[in-house]
């Protein structure tokens, strides 16, 4: 099948490389003439395990193309893809700015038969309006379909190949066949195609994100209170975790919820539920919450060098929201280094794949280390911010060499209390006993 994806984020640039894998003609369209330059000879503008291999091999087989050029892709592709950015308006609500921008567009451009697919996240009714902006210049016949992602950054490419399900929310028969026909390959063990109407598919993508950032937010308050009453949140958590009703997934606390999805979808839910008469206050709790919980390590840190952190300098080890990717929308480890240098410390980082990122935003304001134990060198105490592998089993003696106070302030609760106990050193976690030398 002939398809176009307009906009190569994370979710675009997935989606067309995964399609093109299975044999379809891919053709990407994006406005950065730069960035399209450079997907062109081969180079993936993002990190995102396994994407390299099936980019190279696709573009190879010239299965996936790039273009500037937004007539070029409607031309080619009979399905096309809309996988372009649904950012927080500053109140909470979706903007949708670029997703009409580019339908109504659409609406001059097409000349024949088009399924248009709503692959951004997006607020219900979205897809009535992207039809309607369509409709008024549009001289050919389409069909609007919701099919919403649920792609797991660092995991995306396993996710979209073998996804555990696949939403379609269309009114079209025609438009339902060709999108079983694309999607067929990738469901052939026997995970289900769900057919649903168009509004009901766009509150299920807001609905399962904002469930399972609220399953999360809970586990942090638990936490926070494990802290409280002396109980230990590791204990908890297997408990209620063997509870099949319940489930082990997403009952690790830590420091918080970050990324381009949970954050942003939990306050559009929200907000959109204002805009209908309906307060969804479990989410206006999820949101304070979790808030506060980025910064939860803060006040340990303040009381360890009693309250005066100036000139104090500390190492951080990861800097996206989440490991296996660059992404640092949202990421816990910035709000960290903001309430750092407002209190006049200094701030040494590193991560695997995050630091070009941050850099961007942060300039010399902060500085980076080649290597996680670089990152130590004269630093006061360590924080962790996001749990990659490579933190999991650090050698806790030249931990101990390197830094100015043998302390650990461990955002994710990458270390068993017990054994770490036995290494001589200040440990603080989430939810568990402080250890303080």
């Amino acid at each position: 099948m002939k398809i176009s994806v307009i906009g190569t984020g994370y979710v675009g640039l997935v989606t067309g490389t995964c399609l093109a894998e299975t044999g379809n003609e891919v053709v990407c369209v994006d406005i950065d003439a730069q960035k399209v330059q450079k997907m062109r000879l081969g180079n993936v503008p993002i990190y995102e395990p396994h994407l390299d291999a099936l980019f190279e091999r696709n573009i190879k087989a010239n299965r996936l193309r790039f273009t500037t050029s937004l007539e070029e892709g409607l031309n080619h592709g009979e399905i096309i893809f809309l996988a372009l950015p649904t950012p927080d308006n500053g109140d909470g609500a979706a903007d949708l700015s670029y997703v009409l921008g580019v339908s109504e567009e659409i609406g001059r451009l097409i000349k024949d038969y088009k399924i248009i697919v709503d692959k951004s996240t997006v607020p219900v009714g979205t897809a009535e309006k992207v039809k309607k902006v369509i409709t008024k210049n549009a001289q050919c016949e389409f069909d609007v379909v919701s099919n919403p992602e649920f792609l797991r950054e660092g995991f995306a490419v396993d996710d979209f190949l073998k996804p555990e399900r696949i939403v379609i929310g269309a009114s079209s028969e025609k438009a339902i066949d060709l999108m079983k026909r694309l999607y067929n390959p990738f469901v052939r063990s026997g995970n289900p195609i769900i057919v649903m109407d168009e509004k009901s598919a766009e509150l299920t993508k807001y609905a399962a994100n904002s469930f399972l950032a609220t399953k999360i937010t809970f586990m942090n308050e638990i936490a926070n209170y494990c802290e409280k009453v002396g109980a230990d949140v590791d204990k908890v958590r297997i408990g209620m975790g063997t509870d099949s009703r319940i489930g082990k997934r997403f009952l690790f606390p830590g420091i918080g919820y970050g990324g381009s999805c949970f954050p942003k979808d939990v306050k559009a839910l929200h907000k959109s539920g204002k805009d209908d008469d309906y307060n969804f206050r479990i989410l206006e709790a999820v949101i304070n919450v979790n808030k506060g919980q980025k910064v939860a390590l803060i006040p340990k840190i303040k009381k360890y060098f009693n309250n005066d952190l100036q000139g104090k300098t500390f190492a951080i080890w990861g800097l996206a929201f989440k490991p296996e990717t660059d992404d640092i929308r949202e990421a816990p480890a910035l709000d960290v280094i903001d309430a750092l240098l407002s209190m006049g410390a200094k701030v040494q980082t590193f991560d695997p794949e995050a630091m070009k990122n941050v850099a961007r935003k942060y300039g010399n304001k902060i500085s980076f280390a080649n290597s996680m134990y670089e990152t130590l060198e004269n630093a006061d105490a360590l924080i962790i911010c996001t749990e990659w592998s490579i933190f999991r089993t650090p050698d806790f003696n030249k931990i101990k060499e390197s830094l100015n106070n043998n302390v650990i302030f461990d955002g994710r609760n990458l270390y068993d209390v017990q054994d770490i106990e036995k290494e001589g050193i200040s440990y603080f976690s989430i939810g568990r006993k402080d250890i303080k030398r």
